[in-house]
């Protein structure tokens, strides 16, 4: 990692500030497995503490970790309810699941995937965006070099420490980013941490 630090630093003074800030490079990495996707939907537009206390209980509800497709399916909605899922996400959910089941979404198969054919696979299912595939690929397939140019937080950061008037758009990370090549992840995981030490997240 100090090969992707020390680039990071190199090409783009703004980013070394940060870096000097914010400190060493610890990302939790998860496992790329149902269980994670499943856990990136449950958080979808929810605070950390909200969406870790129906996440807890959903493990519970299925009496099974890690949570499998077998064990989703047989959790009746209406229980999946009681546990503090809305609607539209255990319907995600449980889609999920069906076509984990199936055969149709290969969690073993996506380390040998190119980025863009791991967003292509999953986002077949409803309810898994771009931007969830994007946190799968950072956080679960540890991939080095994801930009995910629509994420509040990286805009934010982006925002703050680059001095835009607004929220930067898609084409202004892009230019940006285009010297942290090829670790964008790192970047964002930078940026990310630099709200958390100014106390804006």
């Amino acid at each position: 990692m100090r090969k992707a630090i020390n680039h990071l630093k190199k090409v783009d003074p703004v980013l070394a500030s940060i870096i000097e800030q914010v400190g060493a490079y610890r990302i939790q990495y998860r496992e790329p497995v149902f269980q994670t996707l499943v856990r990136s939907i449950v958080y979808q537009q929810l605070s950390g503490n909200a969406a870790l206390t129906i996440f807890s209980r959903l493990i519970e509800g299925a009496k099974t970790e890690p949570l499998t497709p077998e064990a989703i399916l047989k959790l009746r909605p209406q229980k999946m309810r009681k546990l503090g899922l809305s609607q539209q996400k255990l319907a995600y959910i449980r889609e999920l699941a069906r076509m984990t089941r199936d055969g149709e979404i290969q969690f073993e198969r996506l380390a040998e995937l190119e980025d863009n054919e791991v967003i292509a696979h999953l986002t077949r299912v409803k309810g898994v965006g771009v931007w969830t595939v994007q946190m799968f690929l950072m956080f679960a397939l540890r991939r080095s070099d994801v930009l995910p140019v629509g994420d509040l937080g990286v805009r934010m950061a982006m925002k703050k420490a680059y001095g835009f008037a607004e929220l930067p758009k898609p084409e202004e990370i892009e230019r940006i980013a285009a010297a942290w090549k090829p670790w964008c992840s790192v970047a964002c995981w930078y940026l990310w941490r630099s709200l958390e030490s100014q106390g804006a997240m």
